[in-house]
């Protein structure tokens, strides 16, 4: 599993999925590969995968800082592959001031890549 990015055709945003690929002990999420999708709901609840989520936010604004991309919303994925699921992130983010049905730049697309690999190094879950 690797980073998932779907740019939107019709608007300026950009969906980001990234999979947490080893264990996080300082989140207390250890057990991340479960059998089923609902095996994972727990750990998306759990107070470490909020802590997570609000590091990840602050990943994301430090380093989105004037690239003109704003967080639209951040929350739990359950990620599928090869009868393995697992938690991980999901962004949504939008290219400012772009026009509302045009797709993303490319040079936002760019950052949008680049701020995904952040993400993934900076939290350790990949």
């Amino acid at each position: 599993m690797s980073i998932r990015i779907v740019h939107d055709a019709n608007a300026p945003t950009a969906s980001i999925e990234l999979p947490i690929l080893r264990p996080l002990p300082d989140y207390d999420l250890e057990r991340i590969e479960q059998p089923t999708a609902r095996d994972i709901d727990p750990l998306l609840a759990s107070q470490g995968f909020k802590d997570l989520l609000d590091e990840a936010r602050a990943v994301f604004e430090r380093e989105a800082a004037g690239r003109q991309l704003e967080l639209r919303q951040l929350t739990g994925a359950i990620c599928h592959e090869g009868g393995v699921h697992r938690p991980g992130l999901w962004l949504l983010v939008r290219e400012t001031g772009a026009g509302g049905q045009k797709p993303m730049s490319g040079e936002a697309q760019v950052h949008v890549a680049a701020l995904a690999e952040t993400l993934r190094q900076s939290l350790g879950i990949g």
